[in-house]
């Protein structure tokens, strides 16, 4: 399956995505960041001494190919606290998250206005341990690390 949005208007959202939920320092993948590790992000941002990653992924294949990068195979070398793919639905699946991940499936129309666009939060926290919820980005961006693992717990999904 392909995407109908271009690689570009996806790491615009995900550039937004991150903007909009408190991330005061941003970059997109036109910014040529010297990682050690050879990494160039999608989008990338910094909030209260946490990063954030967001991998975008038009295809299958540019999935499948992601998963062979070294940093992929050794996540220490990767860049990101939190790390998510972006997609349209259809292209990845929460079963094929490596441990740790995140998805963000992008839903709505292609005008690249948000107009309350909602977006589906998929995280792993550990193996075959999935929390899913449907938000807004702005409900999302209210969310803080220990409320989401405290949602697990009173689950008992941790």
């Amino acid at each position: 399956m392909q995407s109908k949005l271009s690689h570009d208007e996806l790491c615009i959202r995900a550039e937004r995505f991150l903007k909009t939920n408190g991330f005061g320092v941003v970059f997109h993948d036109k910014f040529r960041a010297n990682a050690s590790s050879g990494e160039l992000p999608d989008a990338l941002g910094f909030r209260n001494g946490v990063s954030c990653l967001i991998e975008v992924k038009c295809s299958r294949s540019d999935f499948q190919a992601d998963k062979k990068k070294h940093f992929r195979i050794k996540p220490e070398l990767g860049l990101g606290d939190w790390r998510f793919y972006m997609c349209e639905p259809g292209i990845i699946t929460v079963d094929d998250l490596p441990v740790g991940w995140g998805l963000l499936h992008v839903k709505g129309n292609q005008s690249g206005r948000d107009n309350g666009e909602i977006m589906e939060i998929l995280i792993t926290v550990k193996r075959d341990i999935v929390y899913s919820i449907d938000m807004t980005a702005e409900e999302f961006g209210a969310l803080k690390e220990h409320e989401i693992l405290a949602a697990l717990d009173d689950e008992g999904e941790r």
